[in-house]
């Protein structure tokens, strides 16, 4: 892979390359990206969506949103540092074509902040929740009316692929989505495979899948632009990621491994005293110890330690890209950036406290076992109603029911996947308390 390529400006529709030199250095194409995310529908449902507990009423606990804003600050860091280093190895795309450090920021700080946009209400037991429908559910009756990879798409649902469908996907009017730039595209690519075969190999890049089927063309097209490189045996589609995923992935690392704890501690899960002790273990090699402790307050200590924490990993995590770069460019780099650093053990400690203390707590149990019975209990209803639509059998209950959902999805003229699928990508769509809300109608709850 070769970084001019993957730097490309092109956008969908395009019929002329988009070239560095020509852009506008006020308003840089990866810069008009990072807009388009963030004046979307989709990135505004995330202020109410689960990040670490469901349905929290406490104001410090961080949503969805919170955590994307706070990813792609971190993804901007990691990009404009690593940016330089590029820059400094590989004059020429500076000096021919134009591209400045900054650059890089931007395509990182785009693609982190739209990292989380597919993801379901509550948290990532409501990607099992609408697989677990069509696995064991009542959606099991379709496997039988399903390619093999159409049914994959749907039992392992993912948020992933569901982002970039949000991002990429054409409807009356609005052809090709967000139109973001391919060079973006492509670093939000955690996964750029399709769902079948399920981990073909044990590198990172195959750990899930990253386009629906519905996708597959664009995906094909992005990774064409792009030069990256096919990795897909017997047929089946795959490619190696993106090099700048890999600091999109450790921006995300970073924050949930550090913001996941504080709100562990700040929610009382995890003791402070206790937890100090492996914050400071992380970066006892940088902190200042006279200022730490003329911090009478807990809230700025803990401040302080989590800031220095993550610029510790930041700048852990630019020594690594930075001495593996041709590995990555190769496509044989196949771990995250953080497994590979120096802190690796420290960071692991911290995860593995949050598991213990924050994933498994009560709080977080009970919320997702409510959150898979009101996805369920959704799916079952829309997709009744639909699937009737289609069969011309649509009581008037199913047709009340369509009227409550968007216009776009309301259409069955289209393939048994498309529509669940479809179906599926609004649900996915809510938020927890716009699916609460639902479900409370359906159930004739609140009248």
């Amino acid at each position: 892979m070769n970084w001019e390529q993957l730097l490309s400006l092109k956008r969908y529709g395009d019929t002329n390359k988009r070239l560095r030199k020509e852009q506008d250095e006020t308003r840089l194409g990866f810069e008009v990206d990072y807009d388009r995310v963030i004046f979307s529908s989709a990135f505004r449902s995330l202020q109410d969506k689960t990040q670490v507990i469901p349905l929290s009423k406490t104001d410090f606990v961080h949503t969805r949103l919170t955590h994307s804003l706070e990813v792609s600050v971190v993804g901007r860091s990691l990009g404009r540092i690593a940016g330089k280093r590029i820059l400094e190895k590989h004059p020429h795309l500076q000096e021919i074509h134009g591209y400045q450090f900054n650059d890089f920021g931007a395509i990182v700080a785009a693609a982190a902040l739209a990292h989380d946009i597919g993801n379901p209400p509550f948290g990532h037991s409501g990607e099992k929740a609408i697989g677990e429908y069509f696995k064991t559910g009542n959606g099991l009756k379709y496997q039988s009316v399903l390619s093999k990879i159409e049914y994959q798409d749907i039992i392992d649902f993912e948020g992933n692929a569901n982002g970039l469908k949000l991002l990429t996907e054409s409807r009356e009017g609005v052809l090709g989505g967000l139109r973001l730039s391919y060079g973006t595209l492509g670093a939000f690519m955690k996964y750029p495979k399709e769902s079948l075969p399920k981990r073909p190999t044990s590198h990172i890049a195959d750990k899930k899948f990253g386009f629906f089927q519905s996708e597959r063309s664009f995906a094909i097209q992005v990774a064409s632009e792009l030069g990256l490189l096919a990795t897909g045996k017997n047929g089946a589609i795959s490619f190696s990621r993106h090099p700048l995923t890999y600091l999109v992935e450790a921006a995300d690392d970073i924050c949930y491994t550090i913001i996941d704890f504080e709100d562990g501690i700040n929610l009382g899960l995890i003791p402070e005293d206790f937890a100090l002790e492996y914050l400071i273990n992380l970066v006892k090699d940088r902190i200042n110890t006279k200022k730490y402790n003329q911090m009478p307050h807990r809230e700025d200590r803990l401040s302080y330690l989590r800031a220095l924490a993550i610029n510790t990993l930041i700048m852990d995590v630019v020594e690594v890209f930075d001495t593996y770069e041709a590995d990555i460019l190769r496509g044989t780099f196949d771990s995250s950036l953080l497994d590979k650093g120096k802190y690796k053990a420290q960071t692991d400690d911290i995860i593995k406290l949050s598991v213990e203390k924050i994933y498994r707590s009560s709080e977080v149990i009970e919320k997702e076992i409510a959150g898979y019975q009101i996805i369920s209990d959704i799916l079952d209803v829309y997709i009744g109603a639909l699937v009737k639509k289609r069969d011309n059998i649509a009581s008037n209950y199913d047709g009340l029911i369509i009227q409550m959902l968007p216009a776009f999805y309301q259409n069955t003229d289209i393939s048994l996947y498309a529509l669940l699928l479809n179906t599926c990508c609004y649900v996915a769509s809510l938020s927890d308390s716009t699916a609460v809300h639902i479900h409370n109608k359906i159930k004739g709850r609140h009248l």
